[in-house]
């Protein structure tokens, strides 16, 4: 549906004729870019004559050199490739109109902050900016202010009906037991495809290790394996032929699946917003999700906490058995110090 928010208004202004780029989307990785070009490509069998070109690191240049050649009047890309390609003169931003930030909050938190404002103040001829944003940054407010005049706020509210369903659950343990709790809540839950979220590359890829080595259909994606493998990756999620992916935030960006079963925070999220992107890959089309969040310090559990007040969330504690059995964890009541009388 965003998609195609920003993405019928700008192919209404595309005119066919004129062989340069007209309209440019900036995507915070590449995944969302490969996205969202399919998105357009998709939208683009009612439109003849427009043709899109995808740019984005992790890939052979010479293919999309050759894409560009094609004259696409829309170009999507990330933007640290953008300014490769701009550099090499194998791209021309003069014609462009309507420039568009996908997940500007996200993009600009990455640290692309000057590639963004490099690449606007070279499109000269820009008639229209439009940003969108989970979260109204500081960062996002200043490149509106640069560059945006008469500029409308368009605030979309979630509509109760419209929120998914998915019911919330912690496990608390101890450092050393969060692979295993992790393994025994899949395999003792039957959950047929799994997304679990680490914080850092390094846990992604020793998790993945991990759960490889008990038998467990995995892989991971993060931001140090190539972009090919990771597209094979994807596909085989997508199909079914893996039962379990683990990802970083940031590579997970763009990751559309549907029929998520599950999705674990290995790693309880570092910011309120992750939470919430995390927990939306499942219970997707009125279907039911679970999440669960693995806890196994004070920290984690402090996060957690601010997290269902910031998102109004309640998640429920359960405690696990050895041998997979759930059941809600008790509620102790506080201590009452006892008085003491000299």
């Amino acid at each position: 549906g965003k998609t195609f928010a920003f993405g019928i208004p700008m192919i209404e202004h595309i005119d066919p004729s004129n062989e340069g780029v007209q309209g440019l989307i900036l995507a915070p990785t590449r995944e969302l870019a490969i996205q969202i070009g399919d998105e357009l490509r998709g939208l683009l069998t009612y439109f003849q004559g427009i043709r899109v070109a995808v740019l984005y690191g992790g890939a052979g240049i010479g293919g999309q050199i050759k894409q560009l050649e094609r004259k696409p009047q829309i170009v999507v890309a990330t933007p640290g490739r953008l300014m490769d390609h701009y550099n090499r003169k194998t791209i021309r931003l003069d014609k462009i109109q309507t420039v568009v930030l996908d997940e500007a909050d996200r993009m600009l938190d990455m640290g692309f902050f000057k590639d963004v404002t490099r690449i606007i103040d070279k499109v000269k001829n820009r008639k229209n900016l439009g940003l969108f944003s989970a979260t109204i940054s500081q960062e996002v407010m200043t490149v509106s202010w640069m560059y945006q005049r008469d500029e409308v706020e368009i605030t979309v509210e979630p509509k109760q009906e419209d929120r998914p369903d998915i019911d919330q659950f912690s496990i608390t343990c101890t450092p050393l037991e969060k692979a295993e709790t992790s393994l025994r809540l899949i395999r003792s839950q039957g959950y047929e495809r799994v997304m679990i979220f680490c914080n850092t590359k390094h846990m992604c890829q020793r998790l993945c290790d991990e759960f490889q080595r008990a038998g467990l259909d995995c892989d991971c994606i993060h931001g140090d394996i190539r972009q090919s493998q990771r597209e094979k990756t994807m596909q085989r999620y997508r199909d079914g032929k893996l039962a379990v992916l683990i990802a970083t935030d940031v590579a997970s960006r763009g990751i559309d699946v549907d029929d998520v079963d599950c999705v674990i925070n290995y790693d309880v999220p570092e910011e309120n917003e992750y939470y919430v992107h995390r927990i939306g890959r499942t219970g997707r089309a009125k279907k039911k999700g679970v999440a669960w969040s693995i806890v196994s310090n004070f920290p984690e559990k402090a996060r957690l906490d601010d997290i269902c007040k910031y998102c109004n969330f309640t998640i429920q504690p359960m405690v696990m058995d050895k041998d997979g059995r759930l059941s809600p964890e008790e509620v102790k009541a506080p201590v009452t110090p006892k008085r003491r009388f000299r």
